[in-house]
C-alpha cells in the first residue's frame, strides 16, 4: 500500500491525515499509524543490522576459538616432535654402539675360529 500524508492549510504534517491508495482507491488513515509503520520498519532494519553484528561477533568468536585450538595443536605436535627427535638421536646413539660391540664380538668370534682352525692343524 502507498501511503502520503496530506496537510491542509495551517495544519501540521504530524496532524495531517494520511491517505493511502490500496486497489486503485484513495483511502483515509491515521497518520500514527504510518509513522508507526515506519517506526516499525526502521527497527526492523535495525534489529536486522544487530542480529548481523551479533552473527559477525559470534563467527568471529568461534574463529578465535577455532584458532586458539589449533595454537594448542600446534605447540602440543612440536612438544611431541622434539621428545620424538631427542628419542630418535638416543636410539642413533645406541645403535652405533651396538654395531661397534657387534663387530668387536665378530672379530674376536673370527679370531677364536682362526685359533682353533690352527690348532686342529697342529695337532
Amino acid at each position: 500500500m502507498l501511503a502520503l500524508a496530506v496537510a491542509t492549510p495551517g495544519q501540521s504534517v504530524g496532524n495531517a491525515y494520511a491517505h493511502g491508495i490500496r486497489n486503485g482507491r484513495l483511502t483515509a488513515c491515521d497518520p500514527g499509524r504510518i509513522i508507526g509503520r515506519v517506526s516499525d520498519t526502521r527497527q526492523k532494519a535495525a534489529m536486522s543490522t544487530m542480529a548481523q553484528s551479533v552473527a559477525v561477533q559470534q563467527e568471529w568468536q568461534l574463529f578465535e576459538q577455532r584458532l586458539d585450538e589449533l595454537v594448542t595443536v600446534v605447540t602440543q605436535l612440536k612438544e611431541e616432535n622434539r621428545a620424538l627427535r631427542q628419542r630418535l638421536d638416543t636410539l642413533m646413539t645406541e645403535r652405533a654402539g651396538l654395531l661397534q660391540k657387534n663387530e668387536q664380538v665378530r672379530a674376536r668370534v673370527e679370531a677364536m675360529i682362526g685359533r682353533l682352525k690352527a690348532m686342529e692343524h697342529g695337532a
